[in-house]
């Protein structure tokens, strides 16, 4: 797959149930997210609204598929954590490795900047020992992608009769000056600005 086949947008409530069943198997067979069950449809159309009122919640197209999305939500949410955000990647099994998850985390940084956000967080369940469950694959890409470790919470995490860490990475995006810009609410951010982060708001 070549990386000028892949275009991000801006998802919808529309695009829940085959963001569903990517995002089903991250829960069935593995320790990347700590949820237990796998949400009902309506659930997750609930989550992409609500996350889409303050932040972006993206999909990467390849022609009529939908390869992966990424999202950012409040990072711990008080107010004085309003310039920081957290993190969300989840990538089809299939599309692994072919340029999606880059290309997602680029817009997304993008759009945060647009926003004024300064802070980009990314918490991940991390193994003693790599399993079938888990490995370090994700702190590998997000140390490509520019972040850096700054914590880890020891054995916190218990899914499939094991006990896991939790590591926090971070990105510094912009500059923290002592009067900084109020963040934008995704849904106020103009078009042009997200042409300018590489994003459609539908279809091309």
């Amino acid at each position: 797959m070549k990386k000028e086949e892949i275009y991000i947008r801006v998802a919808s409530e529309v695009d829940a149930k085959e963001l569903l069943r990517i995002y089903a198997p991250y829960v069935e067979k593995t320790a990347i997210t700590f949820e237990y069950e796998v949400p009902s449809l309506s659930a997750f159309e609930e989550r992409i609204a609500r996350t889409l009122k303050k932040y972006p919640y993206l999909v990467a197209v390849s022609g009529e598929s939908l390869l992966g999305y990424a999202y950012t939500g409040a990072f711990v949410g008080r107010a004085a954590y309003d310039w920081a955000a957290e993190t969300s990647i989840y990538v089809k099994e299939d599309s692994r490795k072919k340029g999606v998850g880059k290309a997602l985390y680029q817009a997304l940084e993008s759009v945060s900047k647009a926003q004024n956000i300064l802070n980009l967080n990314a918490c991940i369940g991390y193994p003693e020992v790599e399993d079938e469950h888990l490995t370090g694959n994700s702190v590998a890409f997000h140390s490509h992608m520019g972040y850096r470790m700054v914590g880890k919470f020891h054995n916190c995490g218990y899914k499939f009769g094991t006990w896991y860490h939790m590591v926090w990475m971070e990105k510094l995006i912009g500059a923290h000056s002592k009067s900084p810009e109020p963040v934008i609410a995704f849904s106020k951010l103009k078009a042009e600005a997200l042409q300018q982060a590489g994003v459609w708001t539908q279809e091309k």
